[in-house]
């Protein structure tokens, strides 16, 4: 494996991006919208400076980091040299399936085609492709460049090699992988997706405040962030898409909090709104 492409310039997409470069590939980032891409840019070198303000890494490191990422608004010469993609858009089927259809086409026939979804099903994204035995799921956590885990979700014809390969590329990429059989919501969204919501009940019920929910899970449960902060950081309107979703898949029990219905339809996202169930500013 020599060059990583990632399909997505937001959060999570610049994220892997900037992991990826730092553990020695060569990386293209990708997105249709050139705005997106010259702001994943700028949060990247952001990143890069700050790190090494910080002494995580040195000056060196930095300038090699940013020497290996190009930034590409054209698909197929974003892809046409990779031998992982790894798509990071939003959580939906369609969106994704019309991207893969094309990855499949622009793609090397070596090449796999990894969706960084928390919920989807990428035995349904990799139906689309004519190489369903190298599509999988790798989702990554957020903040990428912090969080240790990368879930492996196999599809019905995820092959052994592709399970691999991608294995192979989370430990050079100094995380820690578990693989997991597709069944929706995986594993941590499936958990994370119940404790939030449950939160969001409690809330909405008046139970307690949501600095105080958040407080009782970090320190009564050891959780290192609270449910409803977790929920701002990732974005209210994600976090409805992945609970309609599971709602539809496993039932009742995922039935959305009215109360994260009512944020959406106000624009009250979290912190990339600047409001949530917090207040950023």
């Amino acid at each position: 494996m020599q060059q990583i492409s990632v399909v997505g310039a937001g959060t999570m997409g610049r994220g892997i991006a900037y992991t990826a470069a730092l553990s020695g590939f060569r990386v293209k980032i990708y997105d249709i919208d050139e705005a997106n891409l010259e702001q994943g840019r700028g949060a990247i070198e952001e990143l890069l400076q700050k790190s090494t303000d910080r002494g995580f890494i040195d000056g060196d490191q930095a300038e090699v980091a940013k020497r290996q990422i190009v930034y590409e608004n054209n698909l197929r010469e974003a892809v046409c040299e990779a031998d992982v993609v790894i798509e990071a858009v939003l959580e939906e089927i369609p969106l994704k399936v019309k991207i893969f259809r094309q990855l499949d086409e622009h793609c090397p026939n070596h090449t796999v085609l990894a969706t960084n979804t928390s919920t989807l099903s990428p035995t349904e994204i990799g139906a689309a492709t004519h190489r369903p035995e190298k599509v999988i799921a790798m989702h990554f956590f957020n903040p990428v460049h912090k969080m240790k885990l990368i879930e492996m979700i196999k599809g019905l014809d995820t092959s052994e090699e592709t399970v691999r390969i991608v294995q192979d590329l989370g430990e050079k990429m100094n995380k820690e992988t578990v693989e997991v059989n597709e069944f929706p919501g995986f594993v941590t969204s499936r958990m994370n997706c119940l404790i939030g919501n449950e939160a969001m009940n409690m809330y909405m019920e008046g139970v307690a405040s949501a600095e105080d929910i958040d407080k009782a899970l970090k320190l009564g449960l050891n959780h290192p962030m609270g449910p409803l902060e977790l929920a701002d950081l990732v974005g209210l309107d994600s976090r409805l898409r992945n609970m309609n979703y599971l709602y539809e898949t496993l039932g009742e029990k995922y039935r959305p909090c009215p109360l994260l219905i009512k944020y959406v339809k106000a624009g009250k996202l979290g912190r990339k709104s600047g409001e949530g169930f917090y207040k950023y500013h």
